[in-house]
């Protein structure tokens, strides 16, 4: 019999919430578990209606929606045409009696870009991989399950590196022939293939657009294009410069991280992907439920010093964080730059655990099972809404 996993994901009590009052749009990273949680909502199967179902795409087409009030979900309903605009209709007629919640990937937010017909119905939401901080779980052994699985709910439940690299094989796959070519009209697949097999070779540095043209042979703009692509699909995702008078900062080199962390070979960039996973996902919680702008950059100047995390409230750096793997010395890049900004939290997280320091000059040394459960209580905080 096949073992079930039932995970509450940090966002469920405020979809609750904002249901009592708007429609809920949960997008993010393909199976990183939206219908899942939105089946959570539903007490009976039958207001699940999904567009790739003959059955349900013909209701869905005909605006044959439950007659009785209470929750319904649509799942990719963004691939028919005209669905705002279906949408907008049952919201303004029966909004008081249906509470809607709408799931896709990355055409959901994609689309809903590209018109203001549901301005002010909605609310959405961005549902990450699970994190340590939704688990609950603070220990080494989950620091190191994650870290070899993904935060992706199958690979990281089977927990088999065997299983894991097949699931990788085959989500790249479905990524690229499948989402890609509905969101995208593109005809080199085989070198978007060979794009998305070397970027996790290039995580850790700034990203050099001009580097994977001459390595794709392809024009700036087609490869600038693709990684747009590869962004927008929510396969990854680029931290900025983080600049000030301050300092001298580089302005433009972006760094870019996976959401799934394992296709990242090297295990302390791929300890550093997961922590760059674990910071964005913080801040898209902040931004989705609290509405504060929030941005997750990086520190690198003129006489390449780096830090890899500067996370930014309203425009104002909070923490800066550097990634280790080990060690009790603070990187000397991260002393520099708390120096400059004496009044921002600076922490050096590492995968190594039972550290919990603090040097001379206030910058703490932590494991990141403590760092993490210290951002849980953040979130729990948040959550008595």
């Amino acid at each position: 019999m096949k073992k079930t996993h039932v995970l509450k994901r940090d966002l469920e009590p405020f979809i609750a919430k904002d249901l009592e009052r708007k429609m809920v749009f949960v997008g993010g990273p393909r199976q990183s578990g939206k219908t899942t949680l939105a089946k959570r909502f539903l007490a009976r199967q039958e207001r699940y209606l999904s567009w790739d179902s003959d059955e349900d795409r013909e209701k869905i087409i005909k605006g044959l929606f439950p007659s009785k009030s209470g929750i319904v979900v649509l799942d990719e309903i963004h691939k028919y045409t005209r669905w705002r605009n279906l949408l907008k209709g049952i919201f303004d007629k029966r909004g008081k009696e249906l509470q809607i919640i709408v799931t896709g990937s990355a055409k959901l937010d994609y689309y809903r870009r590209g018109g203001d017909s549901l301005q002010g119905r909605y609310h959405y939401y961005r549902l990450h991989p699970i994190t340590m901080m939704e688990l609950a779980s603070f220990t080494q052994t989950t620091l190191d399950a994650l870290l070899h699985y993904s935060g992706f709910p199958e690979p990281f439940f089977l927990a088999s590196e065997d299983q894991t690299r097949r699931w990788n094989r085959e989500y790249r796959t479905r990524l690229i022939k499948e989402e890609l070519q509905d969101l995208e009209k593109v005809n080199e697949i085989s070198l978007i293939e060979r794009l998305a097999i070397r970027l996790p070779d290039l995580v850790g540095s700034p990203l050099s657009v001009n580097a994977i043209r001459e390595d794709l042979q392809v024009a700036h703009t087609t490869a600038a294009r693709w990684v747009d692509i590869f962004e927008r699909l929510y396969s990854i995702f680029r931290v900025y410069p983080f600049g000030s008078d301050v300092v001298r900062a580089v302005k433009k080199e972006a760094k870019h991280y996976h959401f799934n962390w394992t296709f990242v070979e090297d295990h302390g960039y791929r300890f550093e992907n997961l922590v760059a996973c674990h910071l964005l996902k913080w801040c898209h919680f902040i931004e989705d439920t609290q509405g504060y702008d929030m941005e997750l950059r990086y520190f690198r100047d003129t006489d390449k010093r780096e830090v890899d995390f500067v996370i930014l409230k309203q425009s104002r750096p909070i923490y800066f964080v550097e990634a280790k793997l080990a060690g009790q010395e603070v990187s000397l890049p991260l002393r520099y730059l708390s120096q400059r900004f004496p009044n921002v939290p600076a922490i050096q997280v590492c995968y190594q655990k039972g550290i919990d320091l603090k040097d001379r000059s206030g910058i703490r040394i932590c494991s990141a099972t403590e760092f993490f459960r210290e951002l849980k209580e953040t979130i729990e905080r948040s959550s008595h809404i």
